[in-house]
């Protein structure tokens, strides 16, 4: 690889200076380096000095023939450019690079930095002051305190005050915050301090999607049919789609991305609410409330391309991924390459994505988004100009790292300096798939969860990339940013067999302490429309089970906490464990044998002919029936302890056989319902579902306090009436009612 590299000759007379002239000499010696096959000096990227010694040297003015008097000179430049090529090889292309971002992405760019063996400077706000990303750096420092904490990250004078005291080169800005803010690239650039991204007129070019739509237009690449301008009101949009268009359509915002400041409006009367929705989204996150209108493509799959641009016109594509599978227009889960993309549509896609941003002379790394429709039709959506969260899936099937290139490129590296030509980009190789890990609740509709996290045991094996952010064991998830945990890459031959590496993987991963995802993510991996094949963009609104949740006991990490309880405080005094030890004799169970039923029990005619009869039944009996209230309340009162569920359930066959002919078994309300909640750590409704399985021959009664039901207060009418049918339903039978009209 040769290094581009302007030769800059000095110490000429005035007489030589007369005679030949800057350009001249320069043009001469340019002329034969290239003749003889040496580095091109068009590019001016770095200035070597060929010679301080007087060009009387090399016989100028003792009449030696110019051409050879230049060959003289070249053969010393060239000799000297291939020596600096290969050392400015071994040399990093920054001394020191600030990531300018937080969580995932900015511990990303600092392991970039030090494979390439660049320092890296992390900044963090004082409620990040203990998150992962501080500590992954060389250098760290606090942002603004007086800031918001979104805020000190935006705090562009407080990031550029720390760059200029700590020597940085060059700045990183991740995905989100300043990544796209041209006031950001423009005051770096001011300040000497070089930005790992597009340039300024990319981002002003990209970053207003009207006028990458209007690009796209020039170009002929297709584009969804919409307003040609972003509106401030909805009446402005409102009179355009009655002239232009019909519904639904889509309301996107004018600036920014990451799915937000998107709405579908499916008629008229939806409009002005979803474009409120989507106005005031987009101008909290990116301060432009615009936006425009387009039509709205039914069951489309979101294909984007990655690309990397020099700066010079030249554009190669690193392919393509499919990103169809979204939350309200939120990524979930992303494959590289897309599947079952007709070969057309996939080379007309990339051709598209590679002539957009050349002719824009696009600089660095960038991603050009399509929506594809069932007939294999693309159209131009957005260019996001930076790098983003799924660029894990096309690393992995391209072989090239995206982070590092795009610092290479900011230093001033051309793609065929770093041997990235089209020609040289592989076929994929093999199916990536990305989830990403968030602290989010899908059962209550993806809320946000915060805490302290107790256990984080991460996965590992063949095939599984990790892409950890703020997690770690007793670290706390705040309320204030992205609720991004951990990115999991899997890699393999086929879609199932990467969708299986992913699913092990999930299954792995141990989070306690907060909330995640992990259950929908493993409902998708485990859907078979999502294995056997591609989904559009409404797969997930049209399986609504995949938001069910999974029911993790935790076991292990309570039994911890119980013993590590008992042994530094002691066994709890709520459980009545007071005084001398417990007798080392375990109680014996009394083997009572099985009688042949001769007459239906009053259960029995209880669940086959009703109350009516049951009550018939007791009236009529001619012996003494017993209700046994041992389980309810009698064992705390009488014998000054509280069972436990399992207690119970050892001694429920011989019960149900005993007490076969009794009138009821007490078992459950009054107090009990308090102390297996709040003492015992049992859930009272799960105590009388299993002891109703356990005793299906004796009717359940429980203790119903008025008003007051199983608590220490009175509640309304509908409430007890409620509690009542729900308690009915899971297998009480009679109910002792303390009731005062």
């Amino acid at each position: 690889m040769t290094m581009r590299t302007a030769v800059v000759v000095i110490g000429f007379r005035r007489s030589a200076s007369k005679s030949a002239g800057i350009r001249g000499i320069c043009s001469g010696i340019n002329t034969i380096i290239r003749q003889e096959g040496g580095p091109s000096p068009t590019h001016h990227r770095s200035f070597l000095t060929v010679s301080a010694v007087p060009l009387a040297r090399y016989g100028i003015e003792k009449g030696l023939d110019r051409r050879n008097c230049f060959k003289t000179i070249a053969s010393e430049a060239k000799e000297r450019m291939i020596s600096n090529d290969k050392n400015s090889d071994q040399q990093p292309p920054f001394k020191k690079v600030m990531a300018a971002n937080r969580g995932e992405i900015a511990t990303r760019v600092m392991r970039a930095c030090s494979e390439i063996g660049i320092a890296s400077v992390g900044i963090y706000s004082h409620e990040d002051r203990f998150t992962q990303h501080r500590y992954k750096a060389d250098q760290a420092f606090m942002l603004s305190t007086h800031k918001s904490p979104v805020a000190a990250y935006l705090d562009i004078d407080t990031i550029l005050h720390i760059c200029q005291e700590q020597e940085v080169e060059a700045v990183h800005p991740g995905y989100g915050f300043l990544s796209e803010n041209e006031a950001f690239c423009s005051t770096l650039e001011r300040a000497g301090i070089k930005f790992i991204g597009p340039t300024v007129e990319n981002l002003r070019q990209f970053g207003d999607k009207t006028a990458a739509r209007d690009l796209a237009i020039a170009m002929n690449i297709p584009v969804i049919a919409g307003s040609e301008k972003a509106f401030v009101f909805w009446q402005e949009a409102k009179a355009w789609i009655r002239e232009n268009t019909s519904y639904p359509v889509i309301i996107k915002a004018a600036m920014g991305g990451g799915g937000r400041g998107i709405r579908v409006v499916p008629t008229e009367k939806d409009l002005e609410g979803q474009f409120t929705l989507a106005s005031n989204e987009a101008k909290n996150a990116f301060g432009d409330g615009r936006c425009f209108v387009e039509r709205c493509v039914k069951k489309a799959r979101h294909i984007e391309v990655q690309c990397l641009g020099d700066g010079t016109g030249q554009v190669i594509h690193l392919w393509d991924r499919d990103c169809s599978v979204q939350r309200r227009h939120q990524k979930v889960v992303e494959t590289a390459p897309a599947m079952d993309l007709p070969p057309h549509t996939r080379q007309s896609i990339l051709d598209d994505a590679c002539r957009l941003l050349s002719s824009a002379k696009y600089c660095n790394a960038g991603t050009v988004e399509f929506l594809v429709d069932t007939n294999g039709n693309h159209f131009f959506m957005e260019v996001n100009p930076r790098v983003q969260v799924e660029h894990t899936v096309t690393e992995e099937i391209s072989g090239i790292d995206i982070v590092q290139s795009q610092i290479k490129i900011a230093s001033g590296k051309t793609l065929v300096e770093l041997g990235l030509t089209q020609d040289q980009i592989p076929e994929p190789q093999g199916i990536a798939m990305q989830c990403r890990v968030t602290t989010e609740d899908p059962s209550q509709e993806f809320r946000p969860d915060t805490g302290t996290i107790d256990v984080f045991r991460m996965p590992a094996g063949m095939g599984i990339r990790l892409d950890d952010g703020p997690g770690f064991p007793g670290a706390r998830i705040l309320p204030h940013y992205d609720s991004l945990l951990l990115k999991i890459t899997a890699k393999a031959r086929t879609r199932r067999d990467a969708a299986a590496k992913l699913t092990r993987a999930l299954k792995e991963f141990r989070v306690r302490g907060v909330t995640t995802n992990k259950s929908f993510l493993l409902h998708v991996l485990e859907n078979d429309t999502f294995l056997n094949g591609s989904v559009d963009t409404g797969f997930i609104a049209a399986h609504p089970e995949l938001m069910a949740p999974l029911k993790e006991k935790d076991r292990a990490q309570k039994l911890l906490c119980y013993i590590g309880g008992i042994i530094v405080n002691g066994a709890p005094k709520a459980l009545g464990a007071n005084g001398p030890p417990p007798s080392p004799i375990d109680p014996m169970i009394p083997d009572i044998p099985t009688f042949a039923k001769t007459t239906k029990s009053l259960k029995e005619i209880f669940d086959s002919q009703g109350a009516d009869d049951f009550a018939k039944a007791v009236r009529q009996h001619s012996g003494l029936l017993v209700t046994d209230t041992t389980w309810r309340d009698a064992h705390q009162s009488l014998l000054a302890t509280r069972l436990r569920t399992i207690d119970m359930l050892n001694i429920a066959p011989s019960t149900n056989v005993a007490l076969r002919n009794a009138y009821s078994l007490e078992c459950w309300g009054g107090a009990t319902f308090d102390v297996s909640m709040r003492f015992l750590n049992e859930c009272p409704w799960e105590r009388l579902e299993t002891l109703r399985e356990a005793i299906p021959d004796i009717p359940l009664q429980m203790l119903l306090r008025g008003a007051n039901a199983v608590g220490y207060t009175s509640y309304p009418d509908n409430v007890i009436f409620e509690f009542c049918r729900l308690a009915k339903k899971t297998g009480i039978d009679v109910f002792s009612w303390e009731w005062m009209q």
